[in-house]
């Protein structure tokens, strides 16, 4: 089940944008973690996903392997962030850091956005999601404003 996982998160996502050079690192940083939000893109997907990871994972149904599933696909997913943040980091685009800690901090601003989008009243909220990743991966640069 494991190797499953993994391929189908691999499949996923892709690192693609993120070796891509012409783009600025930041860009290809958001657009990369973007690429995460992208296939819940409507209100009713992110509640479907929601409610089937519930369902899925946590539920009192859920099994102990499916919430080990899970635990696959959250190593899976914290793996690809910090090899993102390697990469940057070769480039010289990223100061050396705890990508480990970077990626969890990313992670956890994605999974936010991600069921934010599902308890939304109504409409889209692309354009402060955009803004609010972008805020969060110019904290990982350094570059975030001072409180």
């Amino acid at each position: 089940m494991d190797a499953l996982l993994t391929a189908v998160y691999d499949e996923s996502l892709s690192d693609e944008r993120i070796r891509d050079t012409s783009a600025p690192a930041r860009r290809r940083l958001i657009d990369s973690l973007w690429s995460i939000l992208d296939p819940v893109a409507s209100v009713t997907d992110a509640r479907a996903v929601w409610d089937s990871v519930f369902s899925a994972f946590i539920g009192p149904s859920a099994s102990d392997q499916s919430r080990a599933g899970y635990l696959v696909l959250e190593r899976e997913a914290l793996q690809r962030i910090e090899a993102w943040l390697a990469i940057l980091e070769a480039e010289g685009a990223l100061k050396p850091g705890d990508n480990a800690a970077r990626a969890r901090f990313l992670l956890t601003v994605v999974d936010g956005l991600s069921i934010e989008r599902a308890l939304a009243a109504s409409g889209s909220r692309i354009e402060g999601e955009r803004a609010t990743l972008a805020f969060a991966v110019d904290a990982v640069f350094g570059n975030a404003a001072p409180a």
